[in-house]
């Protein structure tokens, strides 16, 4: 889950400087991998179910 979390803190345009901290990643150039994933596909599906998530 955290790096759904993170890909989509990235897609709302969060800075990296505030995500890092919280990603366990030793610098910000790692975090590069959630600006390059696509959400846009699956978002349909995760809207469907995300309501059901046992949190």
């Amino acid at each position: 889950m955290p790096h759904f979390l993170f890909t989509w803190l990235k897609s709302q345009g969060i800075d990296d400087a505030l995500i890092q901290p919280y990603s366990g990643h030793a610098s910000r150039t790692s975090l590069e991998i959630y600006s390059k994933i696509a959400l846009g596909p699956a978002q349909e599906t995760y809207d469907g179910v995300i309501d059901q998530f046992p949190v």
